[in-house]
């Protein structure tokens, strides 16, 4: 797949293409809906699969006092839109004054004179353009004006009242509801980072922990403690329990941490496990227990070793 981040860096050969349009975070099964619409009208009409998408987020730029926190990197992302069969991905800059173009200069501007494309695939509630206002029924007004055929897709539903988004799944995620998650997501939720030393009370305690680096990507889950699976650079994938919070039981830490235990097997002694240094992927299948401060360290062992039970048991039932 090829990433653009401008638009003076797209070749003036480029396409022609047919076009989606989307923060895509998560890539969820809504955005895999659109982008799979995308990939097989490309195919079939011998045209490229294009996907436009801006970073940072237009909701840190537009509300800058509101933190976001994003499902999904942006390296994650490139990898998910290139399975998907994208074969071009063009990440724009997004400023105040990017977004001060009308919905006629972006689109001319984008899709027309730097991406020819044929056509536009979009949702039903797609919104562009100085304050949102170029709408479906814009876009298939230029797409009149200038030459190409808008696409619609209707929109996914999570349940009775709420769309498939990313929104809903941050919501969900924030509530440690990862089974649910994992529903629109398609695949269990992940987060992306560099296993960093820590303060080595896991391992005093038995449980050793590879601890994921604060600078890491992916919507850290509610609180408490996890069942799931960690993908090392290897490719190779180990059961674990994962604890999320700041360790309650012990004073001084203030900083929420993410801790994936590495459950011990017997052709696999944990002694022999390195993972300082490497990037990890940890993935959150299924939600254990919420976090607790014990009163002394002989609990807090009793919980853990529960927790390793639960998670193999739950992994189990996968």
């Amino acid at each position: 797949m090829d990433l653009y981040r401008t638009i003076s860096s797209i070749p003036a050969d480029f396409g022609p293409s047919v076009v989606t349009i989307g923060n895509f975070d998560g890539i969820h099964t809504g955005h895999a809906a659109v982008l799979g619409t995308v990939v097989n009208l490309a195919r079939e009409q011998g045209l490229t699969p294009t996907a436009v998408s801006f970073d940072p987020h237009p909701a840190v730029v537009h509300r800058p006092n509101e933190p976001l926190q994003e499902i999904m990197g942006q390296p994650e992302r490139q990898q998910y839109l290139a399975e998907l069969g994208i074969d071009a991905y063009i990440l724009l800059h997004y400023t105040l004054e990017f977004s001060r173009q009308s919905p006629e200069e972006f689109v001319k501007n984008t899709f027309v004179d730097a991406l020819h494309a044929r056509y536009v695939v979009i949702g039903e509630d797609v919104r562009f353009g100085h304050n949102n206002a170029g709408d479906l029924q814009t876009m298939r007004e230029l797409g009149q004006t200038f030459g190409f055929e808008v696409v619609t897709i209707d929109e996914l539903m999570a349940d009775e009242t709420h769309r498939t988004s990313s929104t809903r799944i941050r919501q969900l995620l924030a509530e440690g509801k990862v089974e649910e998650a994992r529903q629109l997501l398609g695949r269990p939720h992940r987060m992306v980072g560099e296993i960093v030393h820590g303060a080595a009370r896991g391992r005093e305690l038995g449980f050793p922990t590879a601890n994921l680096s604060q600078q890491s990507r992916g919507f850290i889950p509610a609180d408490g403690v996890y069942a799931g699976w960690l993908v090392d650079e290897q490719g190779k994938r180990h059961p674990v329990a994962t604890s999320i919070g700041t360790n309650p039981t012990f004073e001084g830490i203030t900083q929420r941490q993410v801790e994936a235990h590495v459950i011990n097997r017997p052709d696999e002694p944990i002694e022999n496990f390195n993972l300082y240094g490497q990037e990890v992927t940890v993935e959150f299948l299924h939600y254990l227990r919420p976090t607790v401060a014990y009163t002394g360290a002989e609990a807090l062992i009793e919980q853990i070793a529960q927790d390793v039970l639960d998670t193999e048991e739950k992994l189990a039932e996968n």
